[in-house]
């Protein structure tokens, strides 16, 4: 059977979600509601339209287009009407400005590797390969095993960005076809990660020690967020719990133990139009970008805790 999953964005040549040149694949949907989200067009599982009103040239072909009247010009203003529109897509594709953009496309599996293996050779010179991300891509687990599955069955080095917060079925399922796992680690607290992320990290936590028996290559990744967890005993708390994990790996894999390493994401503000054009309230407008110097202040404190730091 060949599956299919709402993709909103396959990003080729990225250097920043595994070894090497990687093609990302983004899976749409996810179960937190991080208030900082860095892809906001991904919490919703459904497709949506993404509207860049700075990009408006006031052509009115997406009124003429769209026969529900999600559209309007009202004096010098593009009205976009989200409780009319049907998601038909004819203003997108018919928008000459790409001030109207769709976040989601459904794709099968083949159609997802077909665009995969046009970078083979790429990830063969730089050690590289494909990342599942998101959203959530485990919320997708039987779309995600089988083109992981397709990927390693072609030499294609594998890799997985997850929160975690699913169910451990859904992790283990994709073990075998990963080699590499980033699982987020927000907090330690679970009701400070409820009030930033609207759910309990308790499942999460869980899932993090039953992957840490597992002996697959695995990177916590950290993401600084001022007001979330930028203080330095916060830091402490996640790299005390990482190096408790990584006890646990070594128990379980005494030998040729495939190492745990702890990284560093710092917060940016790279998301503000995309959260404009979804017409969502952007909760982390106001905050300020982590400085280099503050991220490595807060690396050499978890240092005292933990050595494998990226």
């Amino acid at each position: 059977m060949n599956y299919k999953a709402i993709i909103f964005d396959i990003q080729r040549f990225s250097i920043h979600d595994g070894p090497g040149i990687r093609t990302t694949v983004f899976l749409k949907g996810c179960s937190l509601k991080c208030f900082w989200c860095h892809n906001p067009e991904g919490i919703n599982p459904k497709k949506e339209i993404l509207f860049y009103e700075s990009k408006c040239i006031f052509c009115g072909e997406c009124i003429t287009r769209c026969s529900h009247s999600a559209h309007s010009i009202e004096g010098n203003k593009h009205i976009y009407n989200r409780n009319l529109c049907v998601l038909c897509e004819e203003c997108v594709s018919n928008c000459y400005s790409n001030a109207l953009e769709i976040a989601g496309k459904i794709l099968s599996v083949d159609e997802v590797f077909e665009e995969i293996l046009k970078d083979k050779n790429y990830y063969i010179s730089s050690g590289g390969g494909i990342t599942l991300s998101g959203g959530e891509p485990l919320l997708h687990s039987e779309f995600s095993y089988f083109l992981l599955k397709k990927c390693k069955e072609n030499n294609i080095n594998t890799a997985v960005e997850t929160s975690g917060n699913c169910r451990w079925d859904q992790i283990e399922t994709i073990l075998p076809v990963t080699d590499l796992i980033m699982m987020d680690i927000k907090h330690i607290n679970p009701e400070k990660h409820k009030i930033v992320t609207g759910i309990s990290n308790n499942l999460i936590l869980e899932n993090a020690q039953k992957l840490s028996e597992k002996n697959i290559n695995t990177i916590f990744r950290v993401p600084i967020v001022p007001t979330v967890n930028d203080t330095e005993e916060e830091i402490i708390e996640i790299a005390k719990f990482v190096d408790y994990l990584s006890l646990i790996r070594k128990k379980f894999n005494p030998e040729n133990t495939k190492e745990i390493k702890l990284e560093f994401l710092p917060f940016h503000k790279l998301a503000g139009d995309k959260y404009k054009s979804l017409n969502y309230n952007n909760l982390s407008e106001n905050l300020n970008q982590i400085s280099k110097e503050r991220i490595n202040t807060l690396k050499n404190v978890a240092l005292e805790y933990y050595k494998n730091i990226d």
